[in-house]
């Protein structure tokens, strides 16, 4: 496990909370990290895309956020920054995510952060009894229980989705 140890990972293993790490072939050319995930775990795991979900970093007026919601669906920054109590939210810059999560785009998880940053995590994360996130490196997901993943970032549980 050492070597596919990552900061997301160390940090479940140390609060003791149970998880399951999946990997998965990540191919270098891929843009799309979000639909590669769900396509290749629902091939070798049998999830559905709605269990898969991604961490997105957002700007808000002072400082970052994360998001947290299903690869599927997509952010409404509106509802973000209500959750959050700001005015206002928009996507953060890619160097500035990677900058302050410590991780590449396409493998940023909400957890084991360089910085813990405001979390919101979308509503529909407790309607499973395990969800999958990024496990802090491309082709590396973790499974775990919401309500765990939900108490380890400190986060708020909103409906982010637009729709």
């Amino acid at each position: 496990m050492a070597k596919a140890a990552t900061p997301a990972i160390a940090a479940l293993v140390k609060a003791g909370i149970p998880h399951e790490v999946l990997t998965y072939h990540h191919d270098p050319r891929t843009t799309n990290f979000g639909a590669e995930a769900v396509a290749e775990l629902a091939k070798s795991h049998g999830v559905v895309p709605q269990q898969v979900f991604k961490t997105l970093v957002i700007a808000l007026p002072k400082g970052l956020a994360v998001a947290v919601l299903p690869v599927p669906a997509t952010l409404s920054l509106k509802a973000a920054a209500a959750a959050l109590g700001v005015p206002k939210a928009a996507m953060a810059d890619t160097a500035e995510a990677q900058r302050s999560t410590g991780y590449v785009v396409g493998g940023i998880s909400p957890l084991g952060q360089r910085k813990r940053l405001p979390t919101v995590v979308d509503a529909s994360a407790l309607e499973w009894d395990q969800i999958l996130c990024s496990a802090g490196r491309r082709g590396l997901d973790l499974a775990l229980a919401p309500r765990d993943l939900v108490e380890m970032t400190q986060a708020l549980v909103a409906d982010i989705r637009t729709g």
